[in-house]
């Protein structure tokens, strides 16, 4: 049996779904907690780039869907050497805070491959969710994604107890 994993990180935030929405379709806006720099806007069918420039990263995302404050579909190449799907879903709750759900599937590789990158992209949009929390709620940047790897992509390696790092 194919195992097909998917990964799943979810957070409440307090702030309208507007405002939580907008973070991650604008990268003026998304810079201040995740990447380091996107070359436009989320529009569904534009291709755009993001960009991490502490780790020298640059990585083509292609809009499939956008739905106003409801939904984000890419498709990016998410664990390093394969086309992956990422779905951000934006429930509105009756107190005008946003439930964020994020979903990534498609891993490439066997089973065991699939699954290790599955727990390193929980991980790794975790740690986004809460640096989107700690940015919209309280104006805090926590420098995550930054931080997750201090010495840069190259020193994670399976030998020094890690696996090749997630894009997040």
């Amino acid at each position: 049996m194919t195992v097909h994993p998917r990964a799943r990180a979810e957070m409440l935030i307090r702030k309208p779904v507007r405002e939580v929405f907008e973070a991650f379709v604008d990268p003026e806006i998304t810079a201040k907690f995740w990447f380091t720099g996107g070359s436009g806007r989320l529009e569904k069918g534009k291709s755009v780039t993001w960009e991490w420039a502490m780790y020298g990263v640059t990585v083509p995302v292609t809009v499939k869907a956008l739905e106003e404050n409801r939904r984000i579909l890419i498709d990016w190449l998410g664990d390093l050497d394969s086309s992956t799907e990422v779905e951000w879903v934006f429930t509105p709750r009756p107190d005008g805070s946003t439930f964020v759900s994020i979903t990534n599937w498609g891993f490439n590789g066997d089973d065991v491959e699939r699954i290790e990158h599955a727990v390193g992209s929980t991980e790794g949009f975790t740690l986004v969710l809460a640096g989107l929390k700690a940015f919209l709620e309280h104006g805090v940047q926590l420098n995550l994604v930054a931080d997750r790897f201090p010495d840069g992509l190259g020193a994670v390696t399976p030998e020094a107890g890690g696996d090749e790092p997630p894009r997040q």
